[in-house]
């Protein structure tokens, strides 16, 4: 009985040494930054320039804006969590050839960006590229759009909560990183660890915006599930557009119903995007 009991109270010492692991290295789990800057638009021969954010907490954000001509609407990028600014040029390739000039940034603590990344700072990070776009480019809101792929999907969101734009896409996005994190640790309490909890479904009811919610049910990272979660909590106006694929790559294997779903959702809510196309793909609720 006493080597029971001394087994068991070693097993639980050693899980609460885990669980004090975890909440106090929770940030490198969640964020993955890289700082070193391997290309840039012009290995992709799309023109750019490099800019410089000033968010509300006194933080210099490195960014570029890559002009499309014509330029139908202006998009926020908000990237994932792992990377930086220069492993998205496959996607910014994408969102050029369909009239959208894109302004991408780095949140502090990636790439050239100063500062460590925190969920509140993230959103400020994001609000910087808004306020430049209004307020330096002279844009009308209702020509952003405001795109986010995974951990970047709960940052636009809450960008779209804070700030009106056209329209916002969400794609490979969570309901929340509690949520997500179960499904990593079942094992531990990650409700009650998570410092940061990027609630995007909480949300997504209260943005006016119309919101297009993409995700591949081969998403090995984040689950289906959690795309259809954001989509029926949505308020309308919203679509669902279901890819195939991985989570970093489903956007490649998908191919024209990826680009032909973006360009149909943009061209049917975004003030005069491509009135003249036929649209695209997407179920429309």
């Amino acid at each position: 009985m006493k080597l029971l009991i001394i087994t068991a109270s070693i097993a639980l010492l050693a899980y609460l040494g885990i669980v004090a692991f975890v909440y106090f290295t929770q940030d490198r789990m969640i964020y993955f930054p890289m700082r070193e800057i391997e290309q840039t638009p012009r290995n992709a021969g799309l023109p750019y320039e490099e800019i410089t954010l000033r968010t509300k907490d006194g933080l210099t954000i490195a960014g570029w804006y890559v002009h499309s001509t014509p330029e139908q609407a202006v998009l926020i990028y908000c990237h994932g969590n792992g990377g930086n600014i220069s492993h998205r040029l496959d996607r910014i390739r994408i969102f050029h050839d369909l009239g959208l000039s894109v302004l991408i940034f780095d949140y502090r603590g990636y790439g050239m960006s100063q500062g460590r990344p925190f969920e509140e700072g993230t959103y400020l990070d994001a609000e910087a590229a808004w306020d430049y776009l209004v307020s330096l480019r002279g844009k009308d809101p209702r020509d952003i759009v405001i795109f986010g792929k995974s951990l970047g999907a709960a940052v636009a969101a809450e960008l779209a909560l804070r700030r009106p734009s056209g329209a916002l896409i969400m794609e490979a996005g969570f309901t929340s990183l509690p949520d997500l994190g179960q499904k990593f640790y079942p094992w531990l309490p990650v409700r009650l660890l998570t410092r940061h909890r990027y609630a995007s479904a909480a949300k997504v009811g209260s943005i006016r915006s119309p919101k297009l919610i993409v995700h591949s049910p081969g998403d090995e990272i984040v689950p289906y599930d959690h795309g259809r979660i954001l989509f029926e909590k949505s308020s309308e106006p919203k679509e669902f557009l279901q890819t195939r694929g991985d989570h970093n790559g489903g956007f490649l294997v998908s191919g024209y119903a990826y680009i032909d779903g973006l360009r149909g959702f943009l061209t049917r809510h975004v003030r005069g995007y491509g009135k003249e196309s036929d649209g695209g793909a997407g179920e429309k609720q």
